[in-house]
């Protein structure tokens, strides 16, 4: 709770996984990847209740295990590769509802966000809470300046993304962030519909770069596991 508002988690997490197979469960680094959202969400000194929203039988055992609640499943309809997760939000907060609990605002945590940490989610939380703003999402900088990006259309012509000149220095480009998919906040009054866009909130909570790596492929995961290890040897070595 913050500020006498009731705060909820969910964590969305579907069985199908097409790029990678079970990817919300597959071990990284000693622990099923959902876990270390569970336990980010757990940690936080704001959130009121961790939900997991899943239709997979495994999925809601390993969350329970590890201390999140799964009061009920989500219905098939809601778990396909083509739903929407706004739909299974919407979906879980009107099934608790249901069950009297009733919550202020939504912190919503992508299992495939790991390296995303407490601190990061209360941070959120907090700059959300003392702007003027109703939603937030988590951002990170990135190098790919759209400055020099192009399109190419089906004779190979080439044309700016932006409609403007990239004959510029790379020192004076303006920063630039994209959405890493780790914290999206939102309040939960009618605003918060089915044609509501998560991505496009319009607070922004900047996370660093080794904080926001979202996993997709084996080769995201790899690199997850690398920031890992290197997080577990300072530990140790603080420990020393």
């Amino acid at each position: 709770m913050f500020d006498n508002k009731k705060i909820l988690a969910i964590i969305p997490a579907r069985g199908g996984s097409k790029g990678v197979p079970k990817k919300n469960i597959i071990e990284i680094h000693g622990k099923p990847l959902i876990v270390y959202s569970i336990e980010c969400a757990l940690n936080s000194k704001y959130i009121d209740k961790v939900i997991v929203s899943t239709e997979d039988i495994e999925i809601a055992n390993i969350a329970k295990q590890y201390g999140a609640n799964v009061p009920f499943l989500r219905i098939p309809e809601l778990a396909r590769d083509k739903s929407k997760t706004i739909d299974a939000l919407i979906y879980t907060i009107k099934e608790l509802e249901k069950l009297g609990e009733e919550f202020d605002y939504l912190v919503l945590l992508q299992p495939t966000s790991p390296l995303r940490k407490s601190f990061h989610v209360d941070e959120a939380i907090e700059n959300l809470m003392k702007s003027s703003y109703n939603d937030l999402v988590s951002v990170s900088e990135v190098k790919e300046h759209p400055i020099l990006m192009r399109k190419i259309d089906g004779n190979n012509k080439v044309t700016n993304l932006l409609e403007t000149s990239s004959t510029m220095r790379r020192q004076d480009f303006s920063k630039v962030y994209i959405v890493n998919g780790a914290i999206y906040i939102n309040k939960l009054d009618d605003s918060f519909n089915s044609s509501k866009s998560l991505n496009d909130a319009q607070f922004s909570y900047i996370m660093e770069k080794e904080f926001s790596v979202d996993i997709d492929t084996y080769l995201d995961i790899k690199i997850v596991e690398y920031y890992l290890e290197e997080e577990r040897k300072e530990i140790i070595k603080l420990m020393k």
